[in-house]
Order: structure tokens, then sequence, then C-alpha cells
């Protein structure tokens, strides 16, 4: 089973540029008005509408904690603070806002994960 997050957005191609230049995302299906990305197993769909859905978190989740550090490095201008531990949740992350100013999340588990692909 597969299955896609649709969101609105005010600005598309804003919010277009800045998860594929800036994120690493991918366009996967293009419809009118409406744009999918994927990330490995991550499907959003962003649809223009004259609001944005700006409520809870999108999380991307990397092999490791250099890949954290990476897109760190090329997203520090809008991170809210470094990467940094959970032990909580045994994460290593951080968050950002996107240009709509939704949170989201980068991070790394610090443990085995069942089998996701």
């Amino acid at each position: 089973m597969a299955g896609i997050v649709f969101l609105k957005t005010e600005n598309l191609e804003r919010i277009l540029e800045f998860y594929t230049r800036r994120v690493g995302m991918t366009v996967w299906l293009e419809q009118p008005d409406i744009t999918i990305l994927r990330h490995e197993n991550l499907l959003i769909g962003l649809q223009q509408h004259s609001t944005s859905d700006v409520a809870g978190v999108i999380t991307f989740f990397y092999p490791g904690k250099s890949d954290v550090d990476a897109i760190y490095e090329s997203l520090h201008d809008i991170a809210l603070e470094p990467p940094r531990t959970n032990e909580k949740y045994l994460i290593y992350n951080f968050f950002a806002r996107d240009p709509d100013g939704r949170m989201i999340e980068f991070q790394h588990f610090l443990h085995d994960l069942p089998d996701w692909r």
C-alpha cells in the first residue's frame, strides 16, 4: 500500500523551488495546480490554493548523522537550532520552517529500524 499527503499552498512555484532545490525532493507527478514530490518513500502533493496548510510536521529521515549534518549545512539559515541528540526518542535531529511557515524536521534514528522500503 502507498499513500500521499496533500497540502495546500498559496505559492506553488515558491514552495516547489524550496523542496526540490533546497531539500532535494524530486517531482514524481504533475497535475493541474498540483505537483507531487518524492523523497524516498515519502510522497507529498502540493496544491495551489488561496490558503496554506501549516499544521503538523513534515519529517525527513536519513541513514546517518552525517546526512543530517549535511542538510543542516545547506539549511542553517532557516534552521531553528543546530542538530542535536534527543535521548527520549533516540534520534538526531533539527527543525526548520519552509517558506509557507510549515515545520519541517530532519532526523536520523539512533536505533535499528524495521524494513520500510
